[in-house]
């Protein structure tokens, strides 16, 4: 028995890392995709191949959800085609790092923006459809760095902070439909983009870790199938650190 079976998610920025290995999973536990990506058109192709061969439907938007109108419209496109939203993933987002003193203005607006504002755009644009279900999960991408802090990142930190209490307080309206709004917090996880970095300062972060490794794109995929799927049934406003002990 797949997990996910039958049930239709939204992934925002599902081309590469994290995202990525989301959709694969939520496939392979039976679930129909549509995904977001910015502007890998190639690498979206793939994708949406690479899920249609395992047995569901699939479909990548090139959509920017850090805009008001373009979520609504991705909302009701979706619906069309795929009849349903039961799942909703807020993943896409950027870093802009620096040390406050050299923060501009629209590096911290753009990473609201794009982390923060893309989950009220999108939440918002899925709520009517899953109150009419009666049902619906809704999982928000924050971090070990919206939980603790860091320094360097004090815009990423706050978006991150900023996602969840949005969430927590979306529990508390929308409990009653029994839709459900829970945050996961990856830690130091491993993908493309950390491949980029020294090997020692990798592995300076691996030694900080109380399980001694990176998290894998998949460890936090597996936590989404289940804040995904009916085994999490009563589970809401909460925030799952997927972390190997860091927070």
């Amino acid at each position: 028995m797949k997990l996910l079976e039958n049930k239709a998610a939204i992934i925002t920025g599902a081309t590469r890392g994290i995202g990525r290995a989301i959709a694969i999973e939520f496939a392979k536990q039976g679930a129909n995709v549509a995904f977001t990506y910015s502007s890998s058109v190639e690498a979206a192709v793939t994708l949406e191949k690479e899920l249609q061969e395992l047995g569901v439907q699939a479909k990548g938007y090139q959509s920017n959800a850090a805009d008001f109108d373009l979520a609504q419209e991705l909302a009701a496109d979706v619906l069309n085609e795929f009849g349903t939203i039961d799942v909703l993933i807020n993943n896409a987002g950027v870093t802009k790092d620096n040390l406050l003193m050299r923060i501009s203005e629209d590096d911290f607006d753009k990473v609201i923006e794009i982390n923060l504002k893309s989950v009220f755009n999108l939440t918002k644009a899925v709520i009517r459809p899953m109150m009419k279900q009666r049902k619906g999960s809704i999982i928000n991408m924050s971090s070990v760095v919206g939980l603790k802090g860091n320094a360097g990142q004090s815009n990423y930190a706050a978006s991150k902070a900023g996602i969840i209490g949005f969430s927590k307080s979306v529990a508390l309206e929308l409990g009653s439909r029994n839709i459900r709004s829970n945050v996961i917090a990856p830690g130091f996880i491993e993908t493309e983009m950390t491949a980029k970095l020294d090997e020692k300062v990798v592995e300076g972060w691996r030694s900080e870790i109380p399980l001694k490794r990176g998290g894998t794109p998949e460890d936090i995929a597996n936590a989404c199938v289940f804040l995904a799927s009916d085994m999490s049934a009563y589970i809401t406003g909460q925030t799952l650190s997927v972390d190997g002990g860091m927070s």
